[in-house]
């Protein structure tokens, strides 16, 4: 088993979630019931959204959130719309765009906040631009004051992939509820821990009634009796059953994720406050690196982990870099999947570049990042600075 200083990440459960997947098994009531309806309340009442839906993954959630625009009454996403995207994301932002066949195109990032390069976003926006993807990195907000501004004149939604950045604000309101709709991961490593898990949240009843079909095989089981997307339900369940109006996919999740959830929302205040006093400690031991660029917060980051890029003045290289961490036994990661534009699996994608990616590839050829946790790591932090200074 390998042992390490300094992990990646942690499990946040205690006995609270076991105990509540033990409720869970002994209700022999393991699918999509009335935990994952608690859970979606607590979240809801969380972000600050009037509609939050579970589903089984972050990646599912991106999946629905991008689908379900393309069953709205109002302007709905047509195959070859145009979305933006930033550069540097996980894979999982990028193929539902692909497999609904819109157009995709890639702008580059600012190599401080690890987001949306403003100016190259701005140039980026042209008359057949439909849709922005934003995607908050590591727990950091982008600009969404000067986004809002790029777009307030144009056929344009905003969503946000927030999968890495649960418990963040901008402005005072959590980031995921800023655009149309949000999405989140509750993946092992991630803020709250649901085994496998992910919400979508929107404030649009018709979206959120969309999402509800989608969910489930796109039937109409799961719909409210007057609903956006049927109208009317027949008052005899039977006849609602089997009944399908959209194309949709199984998508559900447990009943014990749920369940665990509901322990891991009531804890995710104190989970973030402990990753912001994790965040001022590694603020003030590497703010004034001579090697290494660390993000700059906007907004109140809640701090995923932390980041590293080499300075273009720097000695160093990422390999020296990272076999200097592994030696010591502090896990690392590429910041996301780097420049993704790089990968082979574009041969499969309508897409475009827009200018030059110059940041992402510099990231993806000298980014890395530790993790954070939801306890005290000050010890971790010093540990990781000495072991760092070695190598000067």
């Amino acid at each position: 088993m390998k042992v390490t200083q300094y992990p990646l990440a942690t499990s946040s459960w205690g006995e609270a979630e076991i105990e509540a997947m033990q409720k869970v098994i002994a209700s022999g009531n393991f699918t999509m019931g009335k935990e994952v309806l608690a859970c979606e309340k607590a979240f809801a009442e969380f972000s600050g959204s009037r509609h939050a839906l579970m589903v089984n993954s972050g990646s599912s959630a991106n999946l629905l959130m991008i689908a379900a625009l393309f069953y709205c009454r109002d302007r709905p996403l047509q195959r070859g719309d145009e979305v933006i995207v930033p550069a540097v994301s996980w894979s999982t932002t990028y193929s539902p765009l692909a497999q609904y066949g819109l157009k995709v195109k890639f702008v580059d990032i600012d190599l401080e906040t690890l987001n949306f390069d403003l100016d190259a976003l701005r140039s980026a926006i042209g008359p057949k631009t439909r849709l922005i993807l934003a995607v908050n990195l590591l727990g950091n907000s982008n600009d969404y004051l000067a986004i809002q501004a790029m777009i307030a004149d144009r056929p344009i939604r905003l969503l946000e992939d927030n999968c890495e950045s649960l418990g963040a604000t901008y402005g005072g309101r959590q980031l995921g509820t800023i655009g149309l709709m949000g999405t989140y991961s509750s993946f092992f490593s991630h803020h709250i821990s649901t085994m496998e898990g992910g919400f979508v949240v929107t404030d649009d009843e018709e979206l959120h009634h969309i999402l509800l079909c989608l969910r489930a095989h796109g039937w109409t089981r799961n719909l409210p009796k007057f609903n956006h997307v049927t109208g009317e339900k027949d008052d005899d369940p039977f006849v609602e059953s089997f009944k399908f109006v959209l194309p949709g996919y199984n998508f559900r999740p447990l009943e014990l994720e749920a369940a665990i959830g509901i322990e891991q929302i009531k804890k995710l205040p104190s989970f973030i406050a402990a990753r912001r006093a994790n965040a001022r400690v590694f603020q003030d031991l590497f703010a004034e690196s001579p090697d290494f660029i660390i993000q700059k917060e906007l907004g109140d980051s809640s701090w995923f982990g932390f980041s590293f890029v080499i300075r273009a003045e720097s000695p160093l290289t990422r390999l020296q870099v990272v076999r200097c961490l592994q030696d010591a036994k502090i896990d690392c990661r590429p910041i996301v999947a780097g420049n993704f534009a790089k990968n082979q699996v574009l041969k499969w994608f309508d897409y475009e570049i827009h200018g030059e990616l110059k940041n992402a590839d510099w990231i993806d050829q000298n980014g890395l990042f530790v993790g954070n946790h939801q306890y005290d790591i000050s010890q971790e932090l010093n540990y990781l600075n000495d072991t760092l200074k070695s190598l000067g």
